[in-house]
């Protein structure tokens, strides 16, 4: 059967391998495929059998009435709902580069963030999450899954431990704490969490009520898998958007959850039951993004750092810098030992007047006016009127996401021709 995941070098001699040179070839063997060095596109929606007696075993894996053979992936070569080989390589891939036992891919980002909602929370439960988050995944809990019974419950602090202490027992009072969903940096704010605090604070939390600790979730799309790791300091699982640094270039939609075997196996039963499998074209896609993952990154931050110091230091337009290399002090310190790098999207703040953000969006040449993150073009955009447009006013006042705050999104191009449209869009806003 052609080019399922068997080829899986991870050392060479023994040289334990980069992720950077697995990105390359893992997973994939040539010799089942013709020995095309690319993976083809496996345009099927169905897979045969050797045997009647092969099929009935894989059905039993997929519907989970016998443990999964992890040789054959996940439940084997049924049916591309269920699983396919462009999806199988990109999982494998992913999982190396977060550090973890295993990946899966969906359809987009939300129906990561869907699956995981719908396969660990119950209505009478509730989820704590930071705020801000993304505007999706706000909207989605406040709109739908609290109209289905599930309580969620907001706190704004990721720094100190009384905040997130005071809102998991408020939350525990209106139904069992089912999972705790963290986004650091924030989207838009770049705001920093703990994650080994919120450990410690969820794990004592639980022991002194005697029960299970709840499952801790990041959204690690802004920084990882490159520059952060969350696995690293005790998070449960890991959401991506894949649409965003991992995918690139501003073609494809997709989505991930990484972490445990024993967890990834129940949110494959919910991605196969609900349908968001991602098809095998923008799988294949996603592998071609994988092997620049590293560079593309790398130098979108550098180029990002001397974007935000421009800003900062500009005597057009006086603004208030939300960059990883602009924090205060305590927040400086967690991003310093959990973070290797610092990403580039970030916003900036001028004064509180839609009036001149929008003079400055008008104005940028070379800054597309657009929504989303992470492709090889840079990207600008006003999230109180877009990304976060759904989040009630008191909230979106609450943790900052002001009419005068503009999100960045640095790409590939020169940044000396970034910081001259940026240069003339304020030049042109002040008059």
């Amino acid at each position: 059967m052609a080019a399922k995941s068997s080829f899986r070098r991870t050392h060479l001699g023994k040289r334990k391998l980069s992720p950077t040179t697995q990105m390359t070839a893992y997973g994939y063997n040539p010799l089942f495929s013709e020995g095309s060095v690319k993976p083809p596109v496996f345009l099927t929606s169905t897979f045969t059998f050797q045997s009647a007696e092969e099929g009935a075993e894989f059905f039993d894996e997929v519907a989970g009435r016998k443990p999964v053979d992890q040789d054959r992936g996940a439940g084997g070569l049924v049916y591309s709902r269920f699983n396919h080989p462009n999806c199988e390589i990109v999982e494998d891939r992913l999982a190396i580069l977060d550090g973890t036992e295993s990946a899966l891919i969906t359809s987009s980002g939300m129906a990561a963030i869907s699956s995981l909602f719908l396969t660990f929370a119950r209505p009478g439960d509730s989820i704590v999450h930071y705020s801000p988050l993304y505007g999706g995944t706000e909207t989605l809990l406040s709109n739908y899954f609290n109209s289905w019974g599930v309580t969620p419950m907001a706190f704004f602090d990721g720094l100190a431990d009384a905040p997130l202490t005071e809102s998991l027992t408020k939350a525990y009072a209106k139904g069992p704490v089912k999972i705790v969903y963290l986004e650091t940096p924030a989207n838009p704010t770049n705001s920093m969490i703990d994650l080994a605090m919120c450990r410690q604070v969820v794990d004592k939390w639980s022991q002194s009520r005697g029960i299970a600790s709840p499952l801790i979730v990041c959204d690690n799309t802004l920084l990882g898998p490159v520059f952060q790791k969350p696995h690293d300091f005790g998070i449960d699982l890991c959401i991506y958007s894949l649409t965003k640094y991992i995918g690139g270039h501003s073609d494809l939609i997709a989505g991930a959850i990484t972490g445990k075997k024993a967890l990834l196996h129940k949110l494959r039963l919910t991605r196969s039951s609900f349908g968001f499998q991602l098809d095998p074209h923008s799988s294949w896609m996603l592998t071609r993004s994988l092997e620049t993952v590293f560079l593309r990154m790398e130098r979108a931050a550098k180029s990002g750092v001397k974007v935000a110091e421009w800003l900062a230091g500009n005597k057009l337009l006086p603004c208030k810098l939300l960059h990883p290399h602009f924090l205060d002090d305590q927040t400086k310190n967690v991003y310093e030992r959990q973070c290797t790098g610092p990403g580039s999207t970030f916003s900036f703040v001028v004064e509180e007047n839609r009036q001149l953000a929008f003079k400055i969006l008008n104005e940028l040449q070379l800054f597309q006016l657009a929504v989303s993150l992470g492709g090889t073009e840079s990207l600008v955009c006003h999230p109180a009127s877009t990304t976060h447009s759904g989040v009630p006013v008191d909230i979106r006042e609450k943790v900052g996401i002001s009419e005068g705050m503009i999100r960045l999104s640095v790409g590939l191009e020169d940044p000396d021709d970034l910081i001259e449209d940026l240069r003339q869009a304020f030049a042109q806003a002040r008059k």
